[in-house]
C-alpha cells in the first residue's frame, strides 16, 4: 500500500484471517501497523467470527489490539441511511452496512480489508480503500 493509511477496518472475513493466523493477512497487518494505522472492527463483526471452532483465547488476543466499535442507535440510524442510499436493504446487507458506516467514521485515509469487494463498494464508495481478500 502506496498510500499512508489512519485506520484498517476489518470486515469479518478480515478479523478470521487474523484470528487463523494467515500468513498473507498477519505480513498485511504488520506492515500497516508498522506504519502506524489503527485497527478497527465493528461489534457485529466480533458476533459475526464466532461459532464452535473459534479459538477464543486468539480472538481475545486479537481484541485487545483492535478498537471495536459499538453500534449505537446513532450509527444503526446512519447504517440504514447508507443502505437505502444504495438501494440495498434486508438482513443479507445489514452487517456490512453497519461495517461500512463504522469505516466511514473513522480518521482517514481507511482502507478496509474485504472479502465483500462489490457490496462494500457500493456502501463507501470511493471514501474507504478496498483491499481484497
Amino acid at each position: 500500500m502506496k498510500q499512508h493509511i489512519a485506520t484498517v477496518v476489518l470486515d469479518s472475513e478480515g478479523l478470521s484471517a487474523w484470528i487463523a493466523q494467515d500468513r498473507k493477512v498477519i505480513a498485511m497487518l504488520q506492515l500497516l501497523h508498522g506504519s502506524g494505522a489503527d485497527f478497527v472492527v465493528g461489534v457485529n463483526t466480533v458476533v459475526e467470527v464466532m461459532h464452535a471452532r473459534t479459538q477464543v483465547a486468539r480472538l481475545n488476543w486479537v481484541l485487545s489490539r483492535v478498537k471495536v466499535e459499538p453500534v449505537t442507535e446513532q450509527a444503526a440510524k446512519a447504517s440504514a441511511e447508507l443502505l437505502k442510499s444504495c438501494g440495498l436493504h434486508g438482513h443479507k446487507y445489514a452487517i456490512d452496512a453497519t461495517v461500512a458506516e463504522a469505516a466511514l467514521r473513522q480518521p482517514g485515509p481507511v482502507a478496509m480489508l474485504t472479502s465483500d469487494i462489490d457490496d462494500m463498494e457500493k456502501l463507501c464508495g470511493h471514501r474507504v480503500r478496498l483491499v481484497p481478500l
